[in-house]
């Protein structure tokens, strides 16, 4: 998606510089290029009139029309807006006091949820932390041993439960949690189940290991590819669950992301 993006825009600044003098028809063009691009990326419309309008403010002020270098600036001027719009200030994961911590992922069937809780939990051990993995998927066949393998190639270790609570969500993340305590893991990542679409089952199960585990982070994981249909899914999540961070997915395998 960026190598897309980028290459759409160096074409822009090429034509800004073979002009000489930046003059308010050709950052016009300017413009218009640089809206196209975002479109095609995928940026909802209304993200794309912001940024356009915050670059024209910038870029046609005095002090850049009668620089040396105009065309320098707009790149600046274009780059700052873009951080802005991907968002200027980092967040970090927040913990409870006491421990263990449980993390809940969620997201639609297919969207990546298993790989990203593992490649979370090596994160977590680079920072320090001690995690303890559970799947709490008991419909997608496999599911549960997918994450098991992941666990084994990262060195982390994962709740496997008892056959008793194969078939139970519920009783998986409690016992889990349990197991995290008694062997001091501080954070508890819980890889949930998915579907292909949002459902009332699966709203209600994850409402209960939710009101059951009360997470510090709720991370709903959703797939780059699927455009401004995963920006509905967050929402529909949000409203239901009330997620608290966004795992994104397959950023390098489509220029939507």
């Amino acid at each position: 998606m960026f190598d897309n993006l980028s290459e759409k825009l160096q074409r822009v600044f090429k034509n800004l510089r073979g002009e000489g003098k930046l003059t308010a028809e050709n950052m016009e063009a300017a413009l218009r290029e640089i809206r196209v691009a975002l479109l095609e990326a995928d940026v909802h419309f209304r993200v794309v009139k912001q940024v356009i309008e915050g670059i024209r403010e910038k870029a046609l002020g005095e002090e850049v029309m009668q620089a040396l270098s105009p065309t320098q600036q707009v790149v600046k001027i274009v780059r700052d807006e873009l951080v802005k719009m991907l968002g200027t200030h980092q967040s970090k994961l927040r913990f409870h006091n006491e421990a263990p911590s449980p993390l809940l992922i969620v997201g639609l069937q297919g969207s990546g949820k298993t790989t990203s809780t593992g490649k979370l939990a090596r994160y977590l051990v680079k920072q320090g932390q001690k995690p303890l993995l559970v799947s709490v998927d008991i419909y997608r066949p496999a599911a549960r041993q997918q994450l098991a393998v992941v666990a084994k190639s990262i060195g982390v270790p994962i709740y496997q439960g008892t056959p008793e609570e194969a078939n139970d969500p519920v009783a998986l993340a409690r016992s889990a949690r349990k197991e995290a305590v008694q062997t001091g893991r501080d954070v508890l990542l819980v890889d949930t189940a998915g579907r292909l679409h949002i459902d009332d089952d699966l709203m209600a199960e994850l409402k209960q290991l939710r009101d059951l585990l009360n997470p510090s982070e709720i991370l709903f994981v959703a797939d780059a590819m699927t455009g401004q249909d995963a920006v509905k899914s967050a929402e529909e999540f949000h409203k239901q669950l009330g997620i608290s961070g966004i795992i994104l997915t397959k950023m390098d395998g489509d220029a939507r992301g």
